[in-house]
């Protein structure tokens, strides 16, 4: 089989599975869509144990109401299974999933999830399928055909997102300038060590945990993963927090710091558009001689 009959098998297979999940989500039976998905509240945060690791992030009792029985379910949070919780308090607003009547395989994450058309994976399916066709296009016709195939829609894409990335980058430097400074303290530094199977090295992951009082009397815990010096000594000093008034999750210890950052940000995104579009048009231009 050559390189073009292997291309069509590719683009052949990977465009029925992408059939078969479009209308698994069309006839509402993915696994997406039946996971329930509501709303917890942190009741209850737990002391975090200094060296423990981040897996299951930071210990809480969660509560939730099943909205089929009206019952109430009250379960600890720290066993690892969702998202790593990366900032608690009594009172916080969660998001629980689990499968349709099995509440005790319940997933957490840092924020209530909307409902899901389950269209990840055959989306996923279809950027194969055209990846497929670009390369068939470019051993047919001329290899050009790659370049425009495969940076144009980039391109585009980045186009599109470029005035919601301004527009969040303006609404992230005024929630900066409101922010409350409080003071904190770092109260544990977790510790989880990788070891590399390839060649048996180890790779550790240090996150330090802090722990601040918002102007209202909220107790946060939170991990902290930026602009700390020498993380590994870091238990018991005590640190400045900026955080958002309307969601202590979001706090920074150098705001100076995050705002260069965004900064750059904007300008890899630029840059990359740019770029894309370059290579874009170039492959354009060669086609067109």
């Amino acid at each position: 089989m050559g390189w073009d009959g292997a291309l069509l098998l590719w683009c052949a297979a990977w465009g029925a599975v992408a059939l078969a999940g479009t209308a698994r989500s069309l006839a509402g039976v993915t696994k997406a869509q039946r996971t329930v998905r509501l709303a917890g509240r942190i009741e209850r945060v737990g002391e975090v144990r200094h060296g423990a690791s981040r897996i299951g992030g930071i210990p809480v009792t969660v509560s939730w109401r099943e909205p089929d029985t009206g019952r109430e379910v009250v379960v600890p949070g720290d066993d690892g299974r969702g998202e790593t919780l990366t900032a608690a308090w009594a009172g916080r607003e969660i998001g629980v999933s689990h499968p349709p009547g099995r509440p005790d395989g319940h997933r957490f994450a840092n924020a209530p999830e909307p409902p899901s058309r389950g269209l990840g994976w055959p989306a996923f399916a279809a950027f194969l399928v055209y990846a497929g066709l670009v390369a068939l296009a470019a051993i047919h016709w001329a290899w050009p055909w790659a370049l425009v195939g495969g940076a144009g829609p980039w391109a585009l894409s980045g186009l599109w997102y470029l005035p919601e990335t301004v527009r969040d980058r303006r609404a992230k430097r005024e929630r900066l300038a409101a922010m409350d400074a409080v003071p904190g303290r770092i109260v544990a530094v977790l510790r989880d060590v990788r070891v590399d199977e390839d060649d048996g090295s180890t790779h550790t992951t240090l996150t330090p945990v802090v722990v601040f009082t918002t102007r209202d009397g909220t107790e946060v815990t939170a991990h902290c993963t930026a602009h700390l010096a020498d993380p590994g000594r870091a238990r018991g000093r005590e640190v400045t927090v900026h955080h958002t008034p309307a969601d202590p999750a979001e706090f920074t210890l150098d705001p100076a710091a995050d705002r260069r950052s965004w900064g750059w940000d904007l300008a890899v995104h630029v840059a990359a558009v740019v770029l894309l579009a370059a290579t874009a048009a170039a492959g354009a231009v060669l086609l067109a001689r």
